[in-house]
Parts: structure tokens; C-alpha cells; sequence
């Protein structure tokens, strides 16, 4: 029976996913495959994962054959039957990311079930065929070295290549134009590696394997490398590497690529290019009544209108890069606690919403930085701003805040304690709470994470059962560490009486053994809460 998170986060409910069948190994990759741009470099992180803690080697055969095997869907207004395989009933994300995976790892994969999958995707009938997928396909038919030469050839269709060319037109980079994909000459490229004798071996170096120890393709190096930074102490729990309500697909992409270019293009041209980023011209225009608006919120002046300007619909004219750039100009994290809460109480009325990378901007720009610096309480402003802000973008203010804050090592007490009213605030819906939890679970846990994960399962998070479990592994896990710790005390006894129903007679005697050193004056209570689990 799948379970409740088998398909995308806070999706309980609905229809199940289509991997919903599936074993759980590869139901976590494909719900890990629906974390949007970064859904490729998450699968390379749950295979990983599952090798580092004993698993099986993941069975591609079977997962490659099960995409291929076609099942009776109900399709068309009249209701109708048809038979349909599982790769074409996946959402289009998941398609995209699944395609760039497989490439990722293809030395590890059977020829003949890749070949099969292949062959179901260039049978795809549907009436908007995504020109993204189909690139990636002739990419993969192309290392395998099916059908006709693809040599000089771009995936790209007609149409694509248009578009690119007109698109680099427009960007007139130095009056360089798209030029036509060639072989590379062979001699010449013995000649240039031959002036360059460390080249060879630092190329063998920097090789990444696959989780089965296979060579992984140098165009997908960067998502290892960039696992690689981001690993913590901590392992991160598969739920949370699928995705299961934690961290989502739009983080900040790093700028990759080698210091000189095919084209001979080096630091200098793209340092030049970074430089020459500006604001699109309409917000260039309305920047000084911008200004004028925020200085007006300084005031605190009353009649304020309660729509919002309509000098703020251009907000969704900006890349984050952008956006970032107009915070500064702007100078958004000088305003005031009343002008914040002014300006987010506008921007919560805007339509549409801003787009979840512009809102983590804008996180960051207007909060973090002034909840760094507390040395007192929060106002009641703040609070205010912050807590509906994170009603409607709660996942901007995960990423943007929780982790930078509870890692801080200036966080104290004032920190703790907004955080702590955030996460109970009656505003925040059990989908935001579930996400919230989520981020947690990813993160180090200390004496502050202890309080505001107290605070928030207060409110009786509905978990699921996996959610629930990789919560209580990490929280007896941290019984040794934190023998002496009222906040973990506290914790435990909320989680003993809150969650009673939900405790499993394996989770029991951790708690047992977590409990068995504890030193606060808490102990007794907790050894009373923890008759009344079981025998």
C-alpha cells in the first residue's frame, strides 16, 4: 500500500502518484526526482544515501523495466480506458529530471532496458511535446550509438535553434554569434593536450563515480561536487533527499564552467558580463517613486492605501539576481520593523504570488539580517511581518532563514524565541508546519533547534509514519549528547505524551536508552510518560 508521501509534498489527499506501486527504493528516487531544477542532482543524492547505509545495489533492470510496463489508466472526458507505460504517466518534471539522471549514471544501466525506455519516450503522442525531452532522449541515443550518425548534429530542434540563435542575437555579447556544432579535430586536440602534460591526469582525478563505481559523464560532475559541499556531519534522511517536504527545488544555482571556453572566452568576459547585469529598464524607471514609496513607510504616515502600488507589479519582471540587485538599491534591510510589516502586507496581496526564488530574496534581504542582530525580543511588528509572510511563502523563510539562524553561532535567546513564535503562530497551516519540520530534520541539532522543534510539536504535527520515524531515529540519537538538557527533556515529554499513538515498540526502547542517562530534574516525568507507552 503506498504511502501517504509517495507522491509530491502535502499532496495527502489526492490521487496517488504513479510510482505509488513501486519498492521503496525506487519510489524515493522518483519522488526525489520531482524537486524541480534540482531533481537530478537529489536522485545522485538518494542513490548515494542508500548505498552509504547497507541497501541492496539499487536495481536498475527492475525500475527500467517497470517504467516500460503499461497499465490501464482512465484518460479523455468520456472516461475511457487505456493502456499506458508508468514513463508516460510521470509528471513532466519528473520525465525531464529522469532523463538527465539516466544519463548521469548510463555506464551502470542494462542497454536493453535504456533502449526499451528510450523507444516508449520517442513514442510519446502527447499534443505539446516537451522539446527539452526530446534533446535529452538524442542525447542518450547518442551515447549509446543508436540509429543514424548523430555527428555535427544538434538535439536541439529547428524550432529550438531559432530561438537560441535570435536569443544570443539579442544578448550581443560582443558580436559573437551561435556557431554550428563540429567534430573536434583529433590531432589537434593530441596537440593541446600534449602542451598541457598535467591536463590528462587532473581530468582522471577529477572523475566521479557512480553509486554502483561507475564513471559518471563530466557534464554531471557538478551536481557530485556540489553534494560533496553541502554534505554535513550529519547524514540527511532519504525522506528528506526526495523531497518529502523539505527542501524544494529552487536554491541558488553556483555559476559553473571551465576558466576559458570552447570559444576562447575566459573569467575576464564573464566577470564583464556579471558587471553589466542591470534592472529591466521598466524598474530602472520606477526606482525613485520605489524609493519615494519606502521612505513613505519610514514615516509610519497614516492613509496608506491598502492595495498595493501598482509600481510593486513590477517586482514580477526580476530574476532573483536581479531582485537582489534592487534590494540593495533599495536598501531594504535598513527599514523599519513598521516599514517592513507595511511592505510585506503589501506584498502578501499581490497577483499573482512572486515566484518562490524572488520571495526567498526577499526573505533574506528584509529579515535576515535584522534577526541576526536582535539582542532583545522581537517587536511585535516584526513577528507580525515575519509570521505572515511565512503563512503564504513558507518555504522561502525555511530556506532563507532557519538554517542560517539556528547554525549562527551569534543565535541566542531572542533568535530562539522568534523562531519559536513563528513556528506556533495560528496563521501557519499543517502543510507549512510539515515543511517546517522537514527543514529540521535536514539540519544539526543543538539546544536551540531543541526549543523550537518543542514549539512546534505543540501543535501536533500530522507526520506521516517514515517522517515520524526518521524523527525519532535523530532524536534518540541525541539522548547521549544532551543528558544535562531541560530543552531536550522537554522535548521528549512532549513527544511521550503528544504522540503516544504514533510510537512504535522499536522507537520505545530508544527512548529507553536516551532516557537511561538523563540527568534533569525532568527524569522521573519522563520515565512515568514512558510506562504509560508499553511494557
Amino acid at each position: 500500500m503506498a504511502t501517504p508521501d509517495a507522491g509530491l509534498p502535502g499532496a495527502e489527499g489526492v490521487e496517488p502518484a504513479p510510482w505509488a506501486q513501486l519498492e521503496a527504493p525506487a519510489r524515493l528516487l522518483l519522488q526525489a526526482l520531482q524537486a524541480g531544477p534540482e531533481g537530478a542532482r537529489r536522485g545522485l543524492g538518494v542513490l548515494r544515501t542508500l548505498g552509504s547505509r547497507g541497501w541492496e545495489p539499487f536495481d536498475w533492470g527492475r525500475l527500467l523495466e517497470a517504467l516500460c510496463r503499461e497499465e490501464p489508466v482512465v484518460q479523455g472526458p468520456d472516461g475511457r480506458l487505456e493502456l499506458k507505460p508508468l514513463l508516460l504517466r510521470l509528471p513532466r518534471i519528473c520525465q525531464r529530471n529522469l532523463m538527465s539522471l539516466l544519463m548521469a549514471v548510463r555506464p551502470s544501466l542494462p542497454e536493453s532496458g535504456l533502449l526499451s525506455v528510450l523507444q516508449i519516450a520517442q513514442q510519446d503522442l502527447a499534443p505539446d511535446p516537451d522539446a527539452w525531452l526530446r534533446a535529452l532522449g538524442e542525447l542518450l541515443r547518442r551515447d549509446l550509438g543508436v540509429g543514424t550518425s548523430m555527428e555535427g548534429a544538434s538535439p536541439l530542434s529547428e524550432k529550438c535553434q531559432r530561438q537560441l540563435q535570435s536569443l544570443c542575437r539579442g544578448l550581443g555579447l560582443g558580436g559573437r554569434r551561435l556557431k554550428s556544432p563540429q567534430a573536434p579535430d583529433p590531432e589537434e586536440e593530441e596537440n593541446r593536450d600534449s602542451q598541457q602534460p598535467g591536463k590528462r591526469r587532473k581530468d582522471s582525478e577529477e572523475e566521479t563515480a557512480s553509486p554502483e563505481g561507475k564513471r559518471v559523464p563530466k557534464r554531471f560532475r557538478c551536481w557530485e561536487e556540489e553534494d560533496h559541499e553541502k554534505e554535513r556531519p550529519e547524514h540527511k534522511s532519504l525522506e528528506s533527499l526526495a523531497g518529502g517536504g523539505s527542501t524544494s527545488p529552487i536554491k541558488d544555482q553556483p555559476v559553473m564552467g571551465a576558466k576559458t571556453g570552447e570559444d576562447g572566452s575566459s573569467l575576464e568576459d564573464a566577470k564583464g558580463l556579471a558587471e553589466s547585469l542591470e534592472l529591466p529598464k521598466a524598474i530602472q524607471g520606477q526606482l525613485p517613486r520605489l524609493q519615494q514609496l519606502l521612505k513613505t513607510l519610514e514615516e509610519g504616515l497614516e492613509g496608506l492605501e491598502d492595495a498595493p502600488p501598482v509600481e510593486l507589479q513590477l517586482l514580477h519582471e526580476c530574476s532573483p539576481s536581479q531582485m537582489d540587485l534592487l534590494c540593495a538599491q533599495l536598501q531594504l534591510p535598513q527599514l523599519s520593523d513598521l516599514g517592513v510589516l507595511q511592505l510585506c502586507t503589501w506584498l502578501l496581496t499581490l497577483s499573482p504570488d512572486l515566484s518562490l526564488s524572488n520571495a526567498t530574496v526577499l526573505t533574506r534581504s528584509l529579515f535576515l539580517g535584522r534577526i541576526l542582530s536582535l539582542t532583545s525580543s522581537a517587536s511585535r511588528l516584526l513577528t507580525t511581518a515575519l509570521t505572515s509572510f511565512c503563512a503564504k511563502y513558507t518555504y522561502p523563510v525555511c530556506s532563507a532563514l532557519l538554517d542560517p539562524v539556528l547554525q549562527a553561532p551569534g543565535t541566542g535567546p531572542a533568535q530562539t524565541e522568534l523562531l519559536c513564535c513563528l513556528v506556533k503562530a495560528k496563521s501557519l497551516e499543517p502543510d507549512a508546519q510539515v515543511l517546517i519540520l522537514g527543514q529540521i530534520l535536514e539540519l544539526p541539532w543543538k539546544e536551540e533547534t531543541f526549543l523550537v522543534l518543542q514549539s512546534l510539536l505543540e501543535r501536533q504535527v500530522d507526520m506521516t509514519p517514515e517522517k515520524f520515524s526518521v524523527f525519532m531515529e535523530k532524536l534518540c540519537k541525541k539522548g547521549l549528547a544532551a543528558t544535562t538538557s531541560m530543552a531536550y527533556a522537554k522535548l521528549m515529554l512532549t513527544v511521550m505524551t503528544k504522540y503516544q499513538a504514533n510510537i512504535t515498540e522499536t522507537q520505545r526502547l530508544g527512548l529507553a536508552m536516551a532516557l537511561e542517562h538523563n540527568t534533569t530534574f525532568l527524569r522521573k516525568s519522563l520515565k512515568a510518560a514512558l510506562k504509560h507507552l508499553g511494557p
